[in-house]
């Protein structure tokens, strides 16, 4: 039985593996640029951000209809339950497919037909999280807040991805504000290509309450003892790290000493069907290359509830955090 914990950084569009990928291009006529899934997967390799988000923004054309959504959705909660997950804050990019004449509640409906069944199916609680396209105008940001707004029933909270190089969180104050005053939570990425400055651009001028990604703290000694002191949840991304080359090995990644510093950081799989393993196989991954003892996996783990947005269901997270604390390692079995 593995270890149970949330997963709080998870981009949606981040699970279409070679072969669902493959299903829906035939279902929607659509002629991908790859013989086979063998082929498709080859071209993973990425050099960088920038060409990842090439390949990742491409590969969404397979997705049409609110099925396809659904079927998405469906794939990952059923591969999370495997690995443990019992709550999932799940992010979904609607600028990327509004773009290509998809509309938001075809979007935004097809992935709740999923995580409405979730929990019943799968034992795993969700949220949804709307992120605006950092690389995409402000202007965009703010037409699609206004868009979602017979939407919001659905939506818990707002983010920010995409290439974050030369897009200060600045850009988006105003759409964070009218966000916030929609009773939406926010959460942005920083400090994963960008500086550290950014991170603390993003508490200060968004407002958010998760930092997602958040690694180069560790190069601002007073924004790390910030955080420290604030307990600003930082969700990482270990394997990303790596495959984007924000680090040169997962042995060389900051998580332990970051840990060790006292930060609230959390363990998830960020675009997991592209960078080599889902959040289960992250938490092994790191504690291989970290030396982490079970104490410092416990200690992920429950950070991971803790810093969910769970705030309108406490007995669901005190249960599961207990659930962490009686946890024997024993019993774990590969995930």
């Amino acid at each position: 039985m593995p270890l149970p914990k949330a997963e709080l950084h998870l981009h949606i569009e981040g699970t279409l593996e070679p072969e669902l990928a493959f299903a829906l291009a035939a279902r929607n006529g659509v002629e991908l640029p790859y013989k086979d899934t063998e082929e498709l997967r080859r071209a993973y390799l990425f050099q960088d951000l920038q060409s990842f988000l090439d390949l990742y923004y491409g590969l969404m054309a397979v997705l049409h209809t609110e099925d396809d959504f659904a079927e998405l959705a469906e794939a990952y909660l059923a591969r999370a339950a495997g690995q443990g997950v019992r709550h999932a804050e799940i992010f979904f990019d609607p600028q990327a497919h509004t773009a290509r004449g998809v509309e938001l509640g075809t979007v935004v409906e097809g992935l709740g037909r999923a995580l409405d069944r979730s929990e019943e199916r799968h034992g795993i609680s969700t949220r949804l999280i709307m992120c605006f396209l950092r690389d995409e105008s402000a202007e965009s940001a703010m037409e699609t807040l206004a868009a979602a707004k017979p939407y919001l029933h659905r939506i818990t909270a707002v983010g920010l991805d995409s290439a974050e190089a030369g897009h200060p969180p600045s850009k988006f104050r105003e759409v964070y504000e009218a966000a916030a005053a929609l009773g939406l939570r926010r959460v942005a990425h920083a400090g994963e290509e960008g500086p550290p400055a950014y991170i603390a651009e993003a508490l200060d001028v968004l407002g958010v309450e998760r930092i997602d990604h958040g690694l180069r703290c560790m190069e601002d000694p007073r924004l790390v003892e910030r955080l420290v002191r604030e307990r600003v949840p930082l969700t990482l991304c270990p394997l990303s790290n790596v495959r984007l080359r924000a680090v040169d090995t997962l042995e060389d990644h900051p998580l332990a000493r970051m840990m060790t510093a006292g930060l609230l950081c959390t363990v998830n799989s960020d675009d997991p069907a592209y960078f080599g393993g889902y959040v289960g196989d992250t938490f092994h991954a790191v504690r291989e290359a970290l030396g982490l003892d079970e104490e410092r996996l416990r200690e992920l783990a429950r950070n991971s509830f803790a810093a969910a947005f769970l705030d309108d269901d406490e007995p669901r997270r005190a249960r599961l955090i207990a659930e962490v604390e009686a946890y024997d390692f024993e019993t774990e079995r590969p995930e």
